[in-house]
């Protein structure tokens, strides 16, 4: 018998500029439905939003495949083209009056961890990004013999 799998969705969008907000929805309903915490389920927006971003504006491809996977530690998000990956992986700081070359640095910001999948010639590329997805509640108190505050 094998062990039960961690929750996973993947999905396939149009590489056109409607398919960001259509992403954005698909990862909110996902992971509110998984129950991970406000936090988690805003940054993971965030994230996916940038990554659809990127792969739209910067690649020639003909669609957009989503991947999200939680332990339900970790939240990791994968977002895949067909370009042949970014030109440098790392952020790069943008001019004040520039209207984009953020997204990086909020990746870089939001997310525990990230990478890129090194492209090959036909499978095009994966930035992936790993966030907390640990319960983001405040903790209640836990009051001696039942009683509760004042005075013990």
């Amino acid at each position: 018998m094998r062990p039960a799998q961690p929750p996973g969705e993947s999905f396939a969008l149009p590489a056109r500029d409607t398919s960001v907000a259509a992403a954005r929805r698909r990862v909110r309903h996902q992971l509110y439905g998984w129950g991970l915490p406000s936090t988690t389920c805003d940054n993971a927006q965030l994230i996916v939003s940038e990554l659809v971003t990127n792969a739209i504006l910067h690649t020639q491809s003909s669609q957009v495949r989503c991947l999200l996977w939680s332990s339900g530690q970790v939240l990791r998000i994968e977002v895949a083209d067909e370009g042949s990956g970014p030109s440098h992986g790392v952020p790069r700081v943008a001019d004040a009056d520039a209207e984009n070359g953020r997204g990086l640095l909020l990746l870089d910001a939001l997310a525990a961890r990230w990478g890129v999948i090194s492209p090959d010639h036909w499978s095009g590329c994966t930035v992936w990004a790993e966030l907390s997805a640990a319960c983001d509640r405040v903790p209640q108190p836990r009051w001696r013999n039942g009683a509760g505050p004042g005075p013990a």
